[in-house]
């Protein structure tokens, strides 16, 4: 793995930061599948589905939409390898109950799986700490499978989903953990 710095965000990197794609491949989604039982009780059950061939999806906000919600986030971090911003992860900080709340984690398409995305993520648990926050949240989309599975090999657990979420109708899962 290479060494990876990380660093809050400063103005100058915006364009570089943008210019990640943030697009992603994959070949499983979850699926939400609604029980009512003869009580009235509802059940909600995530089903892995593997998909026929990977498809592309395309992230659920535009730059537009990003630069509006980073404008009124807490903080982003940025991982640099070699003077080259090659990830980032956003955070906003919720009083209430100490949580701080991780909406965007990208890292760039030609380094993806060497672990950057962890070392953001570490990070982000340390900056989170620093703030007070004694929780954190991961959002993604349900067809982020490769977001899914970095939440669970770093301890967090599911801890619900929103319908309809994202501008593009998508379903969002929400991971958790103390930090």
């Amino acid at each position: 793995m290479p060494k990876i710095d990380v660093r809050p965000s400063v103005a100058n990197d915006l364009d570089r930061i943008l210019a990640i794609e943030p697009h992603y491949t994959t070949q499983f989604t979850w699926q939400i599948e609604l029980q009512k039982d003869e009580e009235g009780m509802f059940s909600v059950f995530f089903r892995q589905n593997r998909l026929p061939r990977s498809i592309r999806v395309e992230y659920p906000r535009n730059k537009a939409r990003l630069m509006e919600e980073w404008s009124r986030c807490d903080g982003i971090l940025v991982g640099i390898i070699d003077d080259e911003i090659v990830g980032y992860i956003v955070l906003s900080l919720q009083k209430v109950p100490q949580t701080s709340w991780v909406t965007d984690l990208v890292v760039h398409r030609r380094i993806r799986r060497q672990g950057v995305g962890g070392v953001l993520l570490l990070a982000a648990q340390d900056w989170s700490r620093s703030k007070g926050a004694s929780r954190m949240t991961l959002e993604m989309q349900s067809k982020n499978y490769p977001a899914v599975q970095m939440a669970r090999k770093f301890g967090f657990d599911f801890c619900g989903f929103q319908d309809l979420y994202y501008s593009n109708q998508d379903l969002a899962l929400f991971f958790c953990r103390s930090i």
